[in-house]
């Protein structure tokens, strides 16, 4: 990799690393609905000019019922749940169970009929990743905030399920477009329940640089530096940085809001990530196992995307895909 892909590698591990520690510092003295609200109004704001200085928005009108639902279960409903659950559980906590995301996903695609052989590898990284997640969550299930581990649960499942409607009503939309778009949508949606529960007096600095951060860092350079590092190393290298998203939440937790870090949630970092890289991997369509082909070729899976933060690598792989052929 060039010195330069290097660096767009680093600042991706960074950027969608730190999310969930502005959004915990930011809650602290804003509502749920102005956060979202600024955050995708700013994204919106400074990506919605690239996509029509390209003229990729043309044509993206026949879209509007897959966007409009995109849009719902992968920022409009997901920012709410993870920034309402971020008042009351720790950042770190919010990070490892979105990383379970990926985990998710895979079960997800089974039962809406997905024929992708589960490799014995695969079905391990299930095991591991769902025993990690039991780790992680038990102890607040049974005596901490249980809904605020339900809402981040649900938070994973949109993001593991948005991809795969992506995937099948949104394959031919460029990444950029759709993610100006969607950003667009919910702020729009946001917009009166901000208006109605603006701060009445100024949020401290602290406050306002994390809603600074989540707009212009977290959301709208993100997705420049994104889309330059799969011109750089390809659509395939680009999303590893994914996995060590987690890392550099629990870290920035810890180091920052002097999070606790226990026991129980590294074994369940292990276990999730762990999981998550063997669940998500390649594998080979039921077909060509049944056609036992000598080359042992894989496929991907199912292009998904991702238009928001999260952890989740296989949303990330879609929208490297999607990016990588609009390039070509």
């Amino acid at each position: 990799m060039s010195r330069r892909g290097w660096l767009l590698f680093v600042m991706m591990c960074f950027i969608w690393g730190v999310p969930y520690l502005m959004i915990k510092v930011a809650v602290e003295s804003v509502s749920v609905p102005v956060l979202i609200f600024a955050r995708t109004a700013v994204g919106a704001a400074v990506l919605l000019p690239l996509a029509l200085r390209g003229g990729q928005l043309a044509g993206l009108a026949r879209y509007w019922r897959p966007l409009a639902a995109f849009a719902a279960i992968e920022i409009i409903l997901p920012w709410w749940l993870l920034s309402d659950a971020e008042r009351r559980v720790s950042s770190s906590m919010a990070a490892l169970v979105i990383a379970a995301a990926p985990i998710l996903a895979v079960v997800i695609a089974r039962i809406i009929g997905d024929t992708d052989r589960l490799t014995p590898t695969r079905l391990a990284g299930l095991v591991l990743g769902f025993a990690g997640v039991a780790v992680l969550v038990g102890p607040d299930l049974r005596g901490g905030d249980p809904w605020a581990i339900v809402e981040l649960l649900l938070t994973a499942c949109g993001y593991a399920t948005a991809p795969l409607l992506a995937a099948r009503k949104l394959k031919d939309v460029p990444s950029l477009p759709m993610t100006a778009v969607c950003l667009t949508l919910a702020a729009l949606v946001y917009a009166p329940a901000a208006a109605l529960t603006w701060p009445q007096t100024m949020p401290p600095g602290r406050v306002l640089a994390a809603l600074a951060g989540l707009a212009l860092i977290c959301t709208a350079l993100a997705f420049i530096v994104f889309f330059a590092l799969i011109r750089e190393v390809g659509p395939t290298r680009s999303v590893v940085f994914t996995y060590i998203n987690p890392v550099v939440a629990v870290l920035a937790g810890v180091l920052i809001l002097s999070e606790p870090v226990t026991l129980n949630m590294l074994i369940a970092s292990v276990l999730i990530v762990g999981g998550s890289v063997m669940a998500a991997g390649r594998a080979r369509p039921a077909e060509d196992e049944a056609a036992d082909d000598p080359r042992g070729e894989v496929v991907p899976e199912p292009r998904d995307r991702e238009a928001g933060d999260g952890a989740h690598p296989s949303g990330r792989q879609a929208l490297a895909d999607a990016a990588g052929r609009a390039d070509e």
